[in-house]
């Protein structure tokens, strides 16, 4: 596709050297079966682009054996930001795609939900979300996120 008009927008490879938050430990790159962060998109990717990410979420990302910092970053600790963000979770079971496999711990404000169903969360700039933990999880989630920035980190 070299020299074509629009190839710029189309991304196949992760970002590299993805950094962390003080909510959100580093992601992996997805590999070998083990889940995490599959592409990134942002203004340093593709410049007129904003911030969208897609990861798996698979089980033995998120085993109960981790202790202190390796503990904490199997989930995403409350946080405010003053942007708008959506967070997307879906199931893979295709027989059943409603189905999460998985239970996820979510806050909002001071409202805890259960996630067991496929789902897509618009979080309203200034609303304190989070923590957010993987209570269980069966088998694969897909993962995104985007917000109207242009970078993230």
């Amino acid at each position: 596709m070299a020299g074509r008009k629009y190839e710029k927008y189309i991304v196949t490879e992760l970002k590299q050297n993805l950094g962390s938050t003080d909510w959100h430990g580093t992601v992996p790159a997805a590999e070998n079966g083990k889940g995490g962060r599959i592409l990134y998109m942002d203004s340093d990717v593709v410049p007129e682009a904003h911030y969208t990410e897609a990861l798996w979420l698979t089980p033995n990302m998120h085993d109960d054996k981790g202790e202190g910092q390796a503990k904490r970053k199997r989930g995403v600790e409350a946080h405010t930001h003053d942007y708008e963000e959506i967070l997307a979770y879906f199931g893979t079971d295709l027989q059943n795609p409603h189905d999460l496999g998985a239970e996820i711990e979510f806050w909002m404000e001071d409202e805890k939900y259960i996630l067991t169903k496929s789902c897509m969360i618009f979080i309203p700039a200034h609303v304190r979300h989070c923590p957010l933990r993987i209570l269980n999880i069966s088998r694969p989630i897909f993962h995104f996120s985007t917000s109207p920035l242009k970078k993230y980190f």
